[in-house]
């Protein structure tokens, strides 16, 4: 079964992560294959707007256990690459030509997050729940970080990255990560509204509307790559420092940091 499954339906692509018994956390393969079907609907004229979701109860959970386990093992240059590859996944879905649509089922945690924001509109089941939990395990959304900035605006980015919390969909809403929260049973029906709208635009026009808006906001796909580089380069350090791999290690092993022992 594929980590994630491409259909269309007529004009519309839809991205399905499809590892529910993990709530569709990241791994190597989902996010080499996101990329991968991200890069296919964004070259296919037929394509006028993506969907993406998560199968199951969970939009994304994050990171994987075992390949956060792996990651804890690995010396600072593999975690380099691989969150070079996590970097350049967001980035491609924040670049991407057409309008893209998050379908939030369920939970969004950490990486998750990050793909909700790098939609350019993201819908909400009111029994979503979204968190930067990074600095728990003795890290930081380093890699995710400009576009939840972007998103939610740098007040509201101070207090999530720093305390972590859990948060509703309502709370998401206010914070500006979603742009709509429904009853689960209407969640369909809502992204169905906005794809009519979406329908109703040039898509030439919708291409270069993205990118003024981007552009207009101080982002730049070409100087994306340069902060991406430095955003992995800092998650690849503090995963091998003594506090990241303390907390890595308890997270992991069901037990305490040395900052809550």
């Amino acid at each position: 079964m594929p980590a994630v499954e491409l259909t269309r339906d007529g004009s519309v692509a839809r991205l399905l992560m499809n590892r529910p018994e993990v709530h569709n956390a990241f791994d190597d393969t989902l996010i080499a294959d996101l990329t991968a079907a991200i890069d296919e609907v964004d070259a296919d004229p037929t394509v006028r707007a993506v969907v993406l979701t998560g199968e199951g109860a969970s939009f994304s959970a994050g990171a994987d256990l075992n390949w956060m386990r792996g990651m804890a093992k690995a010396s600072e240059a593999d975690n380099r690459a691989d969150s070079e590859r996590l970097a350049r996944l967001m980035r491609r879905l924040q670049f991407l030509s057409k309008p893209t649509v998050a379908r939030v089922n369920g939970a969004a945690f950490g990486g998750g997050v990050g793909l909700v924001a790098c939609c350019d509109i993201a819908i909400a089941a009111d029994g979503a729940r979204f968190a930067l939990s990074e600095v728990k395990l003795g890290l930081v959304p380093a890699v995710i970080s400009p576009y939840v900035i972007a998103a939610i605006g740098l007040r509201q980015a101070r207090r999530l990255f720093i305390t972590g919390e859990i948060i509703g969909a309502a709370a998401a809403r206010d914070a500006g990560l979603v742009h709509e929260v429904v009853p689960a049973g209407e969640l369909d029906a809502a992204v169905a509204r906005v794809l009519g709208l979406l329908a109703k635009g040039g898509p030439v026009a919708q291409r270069e509307a993205k990118h003024l808006a981007l552009g207009m906001g101080g982002m730049a796909e070409g100087d994306m790559e340069r902060v991406d580089a430095a955003n992995a380069a800092l998650i690849a350090r503090l995963r091998v420092s003594a506090e990241g791999q303390d907390g890595l290690t308890a997270f992991l092993e069901k037990g305490q940091p040395a900052w809550l022992r």
